[in-house]
């Protein structure tokens, strides 16, 4: 697949903080891809120099083969900040059609696209209202349709599912499937990590400025995997001694082991078969992306508090 993004050791400096440093990573087209970190990370700041906001103090920014251009880019791109930026005393119709129309598209292709998307998510009814008299969620899922109804090629979603009911947080995220299907590239940012194992096919999780992981969600998971596996059967045996494996917990008739000393997976099952007990199911236990990134978080912290013990 080709790239659509491409961040080569950026960095970008305040006064008292390192923001982002020295920060690379790829996006590739059509994908859905995962910015995480805890708050003050670093992720705002690197969707801001993404989307020309904010210059990078060094480094360089590649967008579909060339050098970003934030000028005529960005055109290319939709932003969905955290914070919305809706005009609260505007009708919602009015507003939909005049950031349309700054995104580049004429009135007829604005009006057109509008009552698409305002069809297809349940909206129509909402034309003269104004933003003051919508709900969380109600500005939610017209701060979307404003980010996506120009197609842009990169659509940045920072935290789309907040003030989303179950339904319509469904609803929105069958559409972001949609757009990655028809061809758009989706940054999505957001502290849920149940969210992202669900949607993102690639992550990268940033902390105190430095990308501290970057791949797959199935290589990260795998990565930090233990060795523990999940075995029901249909009574446990009184003696659980054996070499090949730790008991960590056990409820009932099923148990949670870890397996020890280069054995395998087939050691066990071999262990329970041979001890003639029926194995009602058997699975690997995978470290949630949650545990992962609260793991990964943590030891930064404690790793800068020690360097900054010593050098002080």
């Amino acid at each position: 697949m080709n790239k659509i993004l491409e961040l080569a050791h950026l960095k970008k400096y305040y006064t008292t903080q390192k923001a982002v440093d020295d920060v690379s990573f790829s996006i590739e087209k059509g994908s859905i891809f995962g910015l995480l970190g805890p708050n003050g990370a670093g992720k705002t700041t690197l969707l801001r120099m993404i989307t020309g906001i904010f210059y990078p103090d060094s480094g360089h920014i590649q967008f579909d083969g060339k050098t970003f251009d934030p000028l005529n880019d960005i055109i290319k791109i939709g932003y969905m900040p955290e914070e919305r930026g809706l005009y609260k005393k505007m009708k919602i119709g009015d507003q939909a059609l005049y950031l349309a129309r700054l995104k580049g598209l004429s009135k007829q292709e604005a009006m057109e696209k509008i009552k698409f998307w305002f069809k297809r998510l349940e909206m129509e009814s909402w034309w003269n209202k104004k933003i003051e008299d919508l709900s969380k969620g109600m500005s939610q899922k017209l701060q979307f349709v404003i980010t996506v109804l120009h197609e842009p090629k990169l659509i940045i979603l920072d935290e789309p599912f907040s003030g989303l009911d179950p339904v319509n947080a469904n609803l929105i995220k069958d559409e972001i499937y949609g757009l990655a299907q028809r061809g758009s590239t989706v940054i999505f940012s957001t502290h849920r990590m149940e969210q992202v194992e669900e949607i993102c096919d690639h992550i990268v999780l940033v902390n105190l400025g430095r990308k501290i992981l970057d791949g797959t969600v199935n290589d990260v998971k795998q990565q930090f995997k233990e060795n523990k596996f999940h075995i029901r059967l249909s009574e446990v045996p009184s003696n659980l001694s054996n070499t090949s494996f730790k008991l960590v917990d056990q409820k009932a008739n099923e148990l949670t082991v870890k397996i020890e000393n280069g054995f395998k997976s087939n050691d066990v099952l071999q262990y329970f078969i041979q001890s003639g007990m029926t194995i009602e199911s058997f699975h690997e236990i995978l470290p949630s992306l949650n545990d992962i990134f609260i793991n990964l978080v943590e030891g930064t912290k404690a790793t800068t508090r020690a360097f900054q013990k010593e050098t002080h």
